[in-house]
């Protein structure tokens, strides 16, 4: 007999905002005791990238949600500290191709074996590897240990940024076969070392089939985001829509509609089960933060449109290289473009949205300085320059 599809339970978009943002670690007390560990665990994945202004991308996703953690606490509780030669303590984490480049819960490993094996079936980068170059990284992994591309031969060929060397090539594409994994970075270079010796036994396996992998990383999605439409939950770990098909009816998420979203969702039930309440968080946010990575699901649930700009020509950008959204009362208020210079945090270009975002950006702003040690801060450019005197009292 063929059951019934469960009805949708109908939530106002007020409701979905706040479920979206307790999902993510913004509203109710912050978890202290797990930590950033915690954070990691929270929400699945998180992004990596090499722009540094405040702080790289890592640090400030747990800053963003448990206040001012140190920034060697952050680096500790991702990456295993492995010098040369010695053996590979546990990892708590790994890196690797989910949403982009992120650190995932080690835990997670088995659950990308299907990506693992899409890789292998098919060549990438259009690069040709010399006869025995990737055997040779392996065999030079497994008797020195965990080296970074530099010690396996060097990681480029003395040409553009992307002229990768052959030992880069060949180390990376076992990266993505899984034969190899980065725990692990010194002085931000990967260290590789060979899966079989780094990832705990009882998860060193490939064993899950495809739709194991997929039914796990749908309602990891599912849980991270609290609620979300096809796309923003296969966005999470960039899966494509008919794998987010295939698997979402035994995933466990439930269907939802929302006010004002004009296409179907899903929602963790545990997310459901209680109403959001407790504290919102006032804080900037990296534009790699899983709450707002995806931009059309910003928009369709703060109103709020943002893009990164470090890759958009400098005559173009509107609100600068590497504007931060500022959250605060569980809205996006505005943003800042912040750069360091010597012990001040510059607010190079401010855009505040209304003048009650005046207060929750000088406290934002204040904190930051302080957790990566300025003791002051300078106002630029404010895109509403009535506000600009205010803004300058605030934080003073």
């Amino acid at each position: 007999m063929t059951s019934l599809p469960r009805p949708a339970t109908a939530l106002s978009a007020d409701e979905a905002r706040r479920i979206a943002l307790r999902a993510q670690g913004f509203l109710g007390a912050p978890d202290r005791k797990s930590g950033v560990r915690g954070v990691l665990r929270h929400l699945g994945a998180v992004q990596l990238d090499t722009i540094s202004v405040l702080a790289r991308s890592h640090e400030l996703i747990p800053y963003a949600r448990l206040g001012a953690v140190g920034r060697d606490t952050v680096e500790s509780a991702y990456w295993s500290a492995t010098p040369a030669g010695a053996p590979t303590p546990r990892p708590h984490a790994f890196e690797y191709w989910s949403h982009a480049a992120c650190i995932l819960p080690v835990e997670e490993w088995p659950h990308f074996a299907f990506r693992r094996r899409a890789y292998r079936a098919r060549p990438h980068w259009h690069h040709d590897l010399p006869d025995g170059a990737y055997d040779q990284v392996i065999k030079q992994l497994r008797a020195e240990g965990p080296l970074t591309a530099t010690e396996l031969g060097g990681a480029k060929n003395k040409g553009e940024w992307w002229d990768w060397s052959e030992s880069k090539i060949a180390v990376e594409r076992a990266l993505m076969y899984g034969e190899v994994v980065c725990t692990d970075r010194r002085s931000w270079k990967r260290v590789y070392d060979l899966a079989e010796r780094a990832v705990p036994a009882p998860l060193l396996h490939d064993d899950l089939d495809d739709a194991e992998c997929l039914r796990r990383l749908v309602r990891l999605a599912g849980q991270s985001l609290g609620v979300g439409t096809r796309a923003d939950i296969a966005d999470y770990h960039r899966l494509k829509g008919e794998q987010f098909d295939a698997v979402v009816a035994d995933s466990g998420l439930v269907p939802v509609t929302v006010q004002g979203w004009d296409k179907p969702a899903w929602a963790d039930p545990e997310a459901l089960a209680t109403t959001p309440r407790g504290r919102h968080r006032t804080t900037l946010l990296s534009p790699f933060d899983s709450l707002i990575w995806e931009r059309a699901r910003t928009e369709r649930i703060f109103g709020f449109t943002h893009r990164l700009e470090a890759y958009v020509p400098k005559p173009k950008r509107i609100h600068g290289y590497f504007a931060m959204p500022l959250l605060a009362g569980g809205k996006l208020l505005g943003r800042v473009d912040p750069a360091r210079e010597g012990k001040v945090l510059v607010a190079k270009q401010v855009s505040l949205d209304s003048p009650k975002a005046v207060a929750p950006m000088a406290q934002a702003l204040r904190e930051a300085a302080s957790w990566v040690g300025c003791d002051s801060v300078a106002v630029g450019r404010v895109d509403r320059p009535g506000l600009a005197a205010e803004l300058t009292r605030a934080l003073a």
